[in-house]
Parts: C-alpha cells; sequence; structure tokens
C-alpha cells in the first residue's frame, strides 16, 4: 500500500494568507495526484494580544505599520484581490483582531473527533468572509456546532487541549518557523508564505524522491 506523503502546516485562524495558502496547497495536492496527509500546526500571528479583548483590524494595521486608513485599506484590498484569485471572498474591513489561542484549542478538538480539516475551513470562511468573532467561548461553540464537533463549551471553558496548541508553537520556535503559512514535508522539506501552486508541486515532487 502506498504510504501517503505528510505535510505539516503552521498558520493562524487570523492570518489572510494563510487561508490563501490552504487553496494553493490544496491545489497543489490536486496536481500531484498522490495520498498527501495534511497536519494543521497552531500559530499565533500576536501571541500578546490580550484575551477576551478585540479591536478592529484597520486599526490594528494602522497602529502596528504606521500606515493612515487609505493605505491600510490598499494593504486590505491587495489582499482581498490576491484571495478572490484562488476563489475566496474576503471582508477585511469588516473583521476584527483578537487573540486565537481558544480558536486553536478547538482546532485540536475537532482534530481528535476527525473534523480537523472541516474545522480550519469553517472558521477560515468564518472569519475572512462573514466577519464572525473566533474569539469567545461563545461564538466558537456555534461554529463547531454547525460542523458536528461536540464537548466544545466544556473543552474551551477548561484548559483541554492547551498542552497540545502549545507544543506546537514550541516546534514552531524550534524549527525557526517566523511567518506563516510554513510547510513542512517529511519533517525534510520547508517552504514559507502562500506561494504558488507550482512550487508546492516542485517541493512535493522533491520530497517524493527523497524517500
Amino acid at each position: 500500500m502506498l504510504r501517503a506523503m505528510e505535510i505539516e502546516v503552521w498558520a493562524d485562524v487570523v492570518c489572510p494568507w494563510c487561508y490563501i495558502g490552504k487553496r494553493k496547497l490544496e491545489n497543489a495536492i490536486a496536481t500531484f495526484g498522490k495520498p498527501v496527509n495534511v497536519v494543521y500546526r497552531a500559530f499565533q500571528l500576536d501571541p500578546t494580544t490580550p484575551v477576551n479583548e478585540t479591536r478592529l483590524t484597520t486599526e490594528v494595521i494602522a497602529q502596528k505599520y504606521g500606515r493612515s486608513p487609505d493605505e491600510v485599506k490598499g494593504m486590505m484590498d491587495n489582499v482581498t484581490h490576491a484571495a478572490a484569485d484562488v476563489g475566496l471572498a474576503y471582508d477585511l474591513e469588516k473583521t476584527r483582531s483578537g487573540n486565537t489561542l481558544l480558536a486553536h484549542r478547538l482546532l485540536k478538538l475537532a482534530g481528535q473527533q476527525g473534523k480537523g480539516a472541516e474545522a480550519w475551513e469553517r472558521l477560515y470562511r468564518a472569519y475572512f468572509t462573514e466577519a464572525h468573532s473566533l474569539f469567545d467561548i461563545e461564538s466558537l461553540c456555534t461554529l463547531a456546532n454547525e460542523i458536528g464537533v461536540t464537548g466544545a463549551k466544556e473543552a474551551l471553558s477548561g484548559q483541554l487541549f492547551a498542552d497540545e496548541v502549545n507544543a506546537d508553537f514550541k516546534t514552531a520556535r524550534e524549527i525557526g518557523v517566523t511567518g506563516v503559512p510554513f510547510f513542512l514535508v517529511n519533517h525534510q522539506l520547508a517552504m514559507s508564505g502562500a506561494q504558488p501552486s507550482e512550487l508546492l508541486v516542485r517541493m512535493l515532487q522533491q520530497a517524493e524522491k527523497n524517500t
């Protein structure tokens, strides 16, 4: 039986390039045409963001990069066009930024129930297309219920899956992940950023030659 190649993907659910990278990876896997097991890993763009506090993303970007409202809109328009190129509809100006630790714990719960990929897709779409909050238990439980993930309220009310999420953060630091999406194939070949699908295909092909 042909053993599936494994590709680990470090990403954050509020990273617009990560959702774009997800689509490009899916296209690359389809072109590659052989079994690939995708494992999602947690990463936070800004782990210092206070829990239970949200701000308009436009304000966060303006402060972080010292940009004017018009400049921020231009930045968002550029990302929105890149998303549209891979079939995604973004509504970035309505989004709010917050701490994503709870969301990553929910994703681990979903993964345990065999719904990890579905959960990543739902949270991405909820945030970037629907401007849905990913930063409080109630909002996350609503999304969990939509995809049939059970026990979300109980898990998120305590500390379940916090260790697993922190383990992903630790591994990212150890292997030098500084930006996401970050792809690691068979623990050997790495690529960072929402690269063209063609480059991802080549990485998969090279990893296959190395096995």
